[in-house]
């Protein structure tokens, strides 16, 4: 059985949680204090300085320390608040020159948001450090009346507790019904206390990834440009297979032949029999290499998925599959070229793979259609334990699969079975 847990509102005073976020505040204020100072009297000297050529080099450095500031807040955000906010776009000057970075710095969106981090952040640290640290001051201080009281007793006259030595004004505390209603007053704003403070944190939060975060387009012109980097490279590692197969085996096998065919012309005239049996020689090496051909052009982009479709082409991948495999296919209309070929090509390494490491008996393929989205799922029955290990198959099948914003799911146990999800974005056919 479950043991029981407390109730959140008892629990949040003590968590780890609260107590790091307290540690986020404090520390937030003068660190705040000096992002201030600096950005302020920096970028202040810059812009008065425009009249002359220093103020370009002063206000750019100030932008390129406030980015430096950023690395420190993003640092402190991911160790005390759990917050993992990537870096925005580094600055690059076309010309790689001192001037052409001062000028890239200038015009980056990100240096400016990390200046005006430093500025906002200033009074909302002085407000939530104020605020934090008299609730939790008060609070526990209000609970823990009895225990400090007794622990450093006070000078007390016959009338009660004496707070002041003229003796004019006494406070009195000591009966119980004051006490227990202190220690209730405590105890009330001690459980208060976290989740005012987390609502602090929530909006800090709110400031570090809006404010010193990368901007979306350029998050997104960098994704693209990676997505852009992962098709070259697949686009050159198909072209180096292409080519091993062709050098390999059908070039080889044609070098073969015209040999062959050669020896067959020279003894026609001398030795007809050993003639015929070159030629019949030569027969077999034309009929493998049409067929090392024809495999290699069904990899790349089969007749049959042009003229009838994924449920035609993926069918034909089943029947040469070694495993009996089921393929169910239901979409409404035929998609793109490039994602029904891409659609093609993961399934075959997919069931590539259920071949050569799953052991399985059986498997199954089901292709349809949800929204805007285009789902694959090969199923078997083997041993399971696939990975997505760097150099691995399903890891380059992931990237090519993420390079057109498509996403692979693998859920392999030890013992199986095997699910291979992926989903591609939906394209109509032109």
């Amino acid at each position: 059985m479950a043991s029981p847990r407390l109730p959140a509102a008892i629990r949040a005073p003590f968590e780890g949680r609260t107590w790091r976020a307290l540690g986020y505040v404090l520390i937030g204020l003068p660190l705040s204090v000096c992002w201030f100072s600096l950005s302020v009297s920096l970028v202040s000297a810059g812009a008065g300085l425009l009249i002359t050529f220093l103020g370009v080099p002063v206000l750019a450095g100030a932008l390129a320390l406030c980015r430096g500031f950023g690395v420190v807040e993003r640092a402190r955000a991911r160790a005390l608040l759990g917050l993992d906010v990537a870096a925005p776009e580094p600055v690059r000057g076309r010309t790689g020159g001192a001037f052409s970075w001062m000028g890239a710095v200038l015009k980056s969106g990100a240096s400016w948001r990390h200046l005006l981090y430093a500025v906002v952040h200033l009074p909302w640290a002085v407000f939530t450090f104020s605020v934090t640290t008299a609730l939790w001051a008060w609070g526990w201080a209000f609970f823990t009346y009895p225990l400090w009281r007794w622990v450093f007793p006070a000078y007390t006259g016959q009338e009660g507790l004496q707070l002041y030595g003229d003796g004019t004004h006494d406070f009195f505390l000591d009966s119980p019904f004051e006490v227990t209603a202190t220690c209730l007053v405590g105890l009330a704003v001690v459980l208060v206390g976290p989740w005012v403070l987390r609502g602090f944190v929530a909006v800090d939060r709110f400031l570090v990834s809006g404010l010193l975060g990368p901007s979306r387009p350029a998050s997104r012109v960098t994704e693209l440009e990676s997505d852009r980097g992962v098709l070259v490279d697949t686009a050159a590692a198909d072209l180096r297979r292409i080519e091993r197969a062709l050098h390999d085996g059908a070039q080889a096998r044609l070098s073969a032949l015209a040999t062959d065919l050669g020896r067959a012309k020279e003894r026609l005239a001398e030795d007809p029999g050993a003639a015929a049996v070159l030629v019949e020689e030569a027969h077999g090496e034309v009929k493998l290499a049409l067929r090392e051909l024809r495999d290699l052009a069904r990899g790349i982009h089969p007749a049959v998925l042009t003229d009838r479709g994924l449920d035609a082409a993926l069918s034909a991948v089943a029947a040469r599959c070694a495993v009996p495999v089921s393929v169910n296919v239901d979409m409404p209309q035929r998609p793109a070229a490039a994602i029904e070929g891409l659609a093609y090509f993961t399934v075959s390494e997919l069931l590539r793979n259920v071949t050569d490491h799953a052991r399985a008996r059986s498997a199954r393929v089901d292709v349809w259609r949800v929204d805007d989205r285009l789902m694959l799922q090969v199923r078997d029955d083997g041993t399971g334990g696939a990975e997505r290990a760097a150099g691995r198959s399903l890891e380059a099948l992931s990237e090519r699969v993420g390079a057109v914003d498509g996403v692979l799911v693998v859920d392999s146990p030890a013992g199986g079975p095997t699910t291979a999800t992926v989903e591609l974005p939906w394209r109509t056919r032109a």
